[in-house]
């Protein structure tokens, strides 16, 4: 488990992901994964069963905000919104913004729908949503150890689901950012946002879309420095994550580990498709590019 640092290898990108190492071996206990990333369709049986309202269509509160404008407390996520311009790549809210009224049923806000995209996945997801559905579904959120034993698909040390080459045959495998970030994006994989679910070729467990397309979220705290602990066994046997939040970059957020990368991962920017790589997100935080996929035992 884990990734080795993709600084200096074709299409490796500029980040060290240091919280991916040490590799480490792990062993877990058999599971089934939802072979696609939850749809717009499969969500919204969950909402019409239950009434269940997204963290991205709650409207925040002063305790949660206590320095905010009580004008700004308003429902909504966060969009990715493309600079006219290049710009340099140091600010990421140069191309994110918050969208009023932006959630799952609008995701790039208020004047936004879903209708056509029943088999996208939905997104605008924060953690605590994504754990709602899989219990309504009698499932769960996969470990982050679960989700990249299933994402190898038995392929051992590779460095993409698929093998060792981004793009074999010159094929594109997934539905990641191409042109130039984050002003201009070529498509050339077809696809400028998400894409419907199984438009690209499964891993060899038959699960679609663990490279690109949205990220997944997992149950475990995020701990950049949790490898480290885990290596100090000789096989950590179905581990489930440190028992609080950890990220020197932002030492006050309580995060949650995502896996997979998504539509705007690029080498120029973020090359977190890598399947040994990782992500984080604060657990109560969403965005257009941000959904999961389910287990069970």
């Amino acid at each position: 488990m884990g990734g080795q640092n993709p600084v200096g290898m074709e299409n490796g990108g500029a980040q060290t992901m240091g919280d991916a190492r040490p590799i480490h071996r792990v062993r877990v206990d058999g599971f089934w994964m939802d072979e696609t990333e939850v749809t717009n369709a499969q969500f919204s049986a969950f909402v019409k069963a239950t009434g269940y309202k997204t963290v991205a269509e709650q409207t925040p509160t002063k305790d949660e905000f206590p320095d905010a404008d009580q004008k700004d407390l308003v429902a909504g996520s966060i969009v990715f919104a493309p600079p006219l311009n290049n710009v340099a790549l140091q600010d990421y809210a140069q191309w994110w913004r918050f969208v009023k009224g932006a959630n799952w049923q609008h995701p790039f806000g208020e004047k936004s729908n879903i209708e056509g995209k029943e088999n996208y996945p939905v997104v605008h997801i924060a953690w605590q949503d994504a754990t709602a559905y899989c219990q309504w579904a009698v499932k769960r959120l996969p470990t982050e150890a679960e989700w990249e034993f299933a994402a190898r698909g038995g392929a051992t040390g590779a460095i993409y689901p698929w093998g060792d080459t981004l793009k074999p045959k010159g094929v594109w495998m997934m539905n990641i950012f191409q042109g130039e970030f984050p002003h201009r994006n070529d498509e050339k994989d077809g696809y400028a946002d998400a894409a419907p679910v199984k438009q690209f070729a499964p891993n060899a467990y038959g699960l679609y879309d663990v490279a690109g397309n949205v990220w997944e979220w997992c149950s475990d705290w995020y701990d950049e420095n949790y490898y480290r602990h885990l290596a100090k066994d000789s096989v950590s046997i179905n581990p489930k994550g440190p028992s609080v939040s950890f990220d020197s970059e932002e030492p006050g957020a309580e995060k949650k580990v995502q896996r997979g990368g998504s539509f705007l991962c690029t080498e120029q920017y973020c090359t977190r498709y890598m399947v040994g790589t990782r992500g984080k997100g604060e657990y109560r935080s969403s965005g257009n590019h941000i959904g999961f996929r389910c287990v069970r035992d």
